[in-house]
């Protein structure tokens, strides 16, 4: 090979997603459904701990907080160096970590950012103090072009009840006011037949009803950080966010599907990531 053909050869550039969340000794949610999303959907995943859980599928023993301005100094290293063409942010646990994280985010010029408001874990166990709820939607949902809450979490964030489809509309404007370019709240807790979210475009006032089939499995572990994870991938790579949460949802929905045909721990199972690559 000339040197000038070596001149002409670039190198390839990854596309790259920074999780900020909290790990899962059981590996099926947090930082590590995290990382094995971003891989499986094509992208270099990179990592901001804000909490450590002794968990596994039957449930939370304990959570080990990170001090604030620890989760700080591995977003300026980060940052600073590797860059994020996507964020998506979990678990942060207190009220400074969300105030922390929402100040790097913007001093950094932080794109894509997907915020999943995780409040409590699969087994029911409480993963978020209660002065923390305000900081979210004061500091962070502003930032942010997706919101990815669930039933539960839209109730606590709007702090009422909702109980069919009409709830959802409405539940996804009123959260649309408090920031974000895009909310999509999951109704997985409305139907035991399907499973219908609900994406609501603030700037088009438009919204899209996203359905598929209820897979009946008790590997539903980590559903959530994985469909954030897969929406902040789709992202990076380009997309907008409306196609971005379509793809998001026919992976989260395929990954559940593969996952439920194994077993694995006494409780609630993961889903399966890494479907495409092997069995």
């Amino acid at each position: 090979m000339t040197k000038s053909s070596q001149k002409q050869i670039e190198p390839r550039r990854y596309c790259k997603v920074l999780t900020i969340a909290g790990s899962d000794s059981g590996g099926g949610a947090g930082i590590q459904a995290d990382l094995k999303t971003i891989s499986a959907i094509g992208c270099y995943g990179m990592s901001v701990i804000t909490a450590l859980t002794a968990q596994n599928t039957q449930g939370v023993t304990g959570i080990y907080a990170i001090p604030p301005s620890f989760a700080a100094e591995q977003m300026s290293a980060v940052f600073a160096d590797i860059g994020a063409d996507a964020v998506k942010i979990g678990m942060l646990y207190s009220a400074e970590l969300i105030e922390v994280v929402a100040q790097q985010l913007q001093k950094h010029g932080a794109k894509k950012i997907v915020l999943d408001p995780v409040m409590v874990a699969q087994s029911g166990d409480k993963l978020l103090q209660d002065d923390a709820i305000e900081a979210i939607k004061i500091h962070l949902m502003p930032l942010v072009d997706v919101v990815t809450p669930n039933i539960p979490e839209a109730e606590v964030l709007l702090d009422r009840k909702l109980q069919d489809f009409k709830d959802m509309q409405d539940a996804a404007k009123a959260l649309s006011i408090l920031g974000g370019q895009s909310i999509l709240i999951k109704g997985g807790h409305l139907s035991e037949t399907d499973s219908t979210d609900l994406l609501y475009l603030t700037r088009e006032d438009h919204s899209v009803v996203l359905k598929e089939e209820r897979i009946e499995t008790r590997n539903n572990h980590g559903t959530g950080c994985t469909l954030s994870s897969a929406i902040a991938s789709y992202m990076a790579k380009g997309h907008d966010i409306e196609d971005a949460v379509r793809k998001a949802k026919t992976y989260i929905s395929n990954a559940i599907r593969a996952g439920a045909e194994y077993t694995i721990g006494q409780g609630h199972g993961p889903v399966h990531h890494f479907f495409e690559f092997w069995k």
